[in-house]
């Protein structure tokens, strides 16, 4: 299902309709919504293809997180349209590598297209998934990820795979959704909430046991947004559940 809802919103950016998944087109109106909008900055943004804008789903900038330097060797989970990668490519610079790895066939073929847009060719994308990374051991210097990793089902395999790729001393920088609390259990088993990256989310506490346990550490979570009651009701609307009932949970 996710790789269907975002080879759906891929192809609604290709036709020319603003879009998003994360938080956004798979179940709601993103037009106001308070995961995907306002993360990059103009001076971010001003040089790259208006489709890698557009196709923009996640849920941070990880690229603000990540101190990336020259020659580095960076990959993006999840890389949707490539924005993540194309900005990280820029600040690698010719001597540097930034990778994009999706299942996605429509966002694989949207990414190259803003590959080719942005005149970089310091990029690679890559078909495959990222409980598989289909890279050799101690490869890559950074890993970035926005708003991806939540949608995972196996999320002990997917930073065990990330653990495996990165060289010793590498970084790991992560937009991701957490949750602090639990989710109620009838939420969990909604898929359309899943695609829309609340339903997978893990408690913040699990997320750093996690981490630990694949051989991570110096973790530190920092909060970019917290989401309110407000925000809660935008998440669950048109969902099949009780807002009222659910959003002060």
């Amino acid at each position: 299902m996710v790789r269907e809802k975002y080879g759906q919103a891929a192809q609604r950016v290709i036709a020319g309709a603003a879009s998003a998944c994360c938080g956004a087109s798979a179940c709601w109106d993103g037009s106001a919504d308070p995961i995907t909008s306002n993360l990059y900055g103009s001076d971010q943004t001003g040089e790259l293809p208006q489709e890698a804008i557009l196709a923009s789903l996640g849920c941070g900038n990880p690229t603000a997180l990540a101190e990336l330097h020259p020659g580095e060797t960076v990959l993006d989970l999840g890389s949707g349209g490539g924005i993540d990668v194309l900005l990280s490519a820029r600040r690698v610079g010719p001597t540097g590598k930034a990778y994009g790895l999706d299942m996605t066939h429509e966002m694989l073929s949207l990414a190259e297209e803003n590959k080719r847009k942005s005149g970089l060719q310091n990029v690679e994308f890559l078909n495959g998934e990222m409980e598989n990374i289909p890279l050799p051991d101690a490869s890559v210097d950074v890993i970035i990820s926005n708003c991806v990793i939540n949608l995972s089902g196996d999320k002990d395999l997917v930073l065990r795979e990330a653990f495996r790729v990165l060289r010793p001393g590498g970084r790991f920088a992560v937009s991701d959704v957490v949750v602090r609390g639990q989710v109620p259990a009838e939420l969990r088993k909604n898929m359309e909430l899943w695609v829309g990256c609340i339903a997978g989310a893990l408690e913040e506490r699990d997320y750093v046991h996690k981490l630990t346990t694949a051989g991570f550490d110096a973790i530190d979570v920092e909060p970019t947004r917290v989401y309110d009651i407000n925000d809660a009701r935008t998440f669950l609307s048109g969902q099949g559940v009780d807002v009222d009932e659910i959003a002060p949970r």
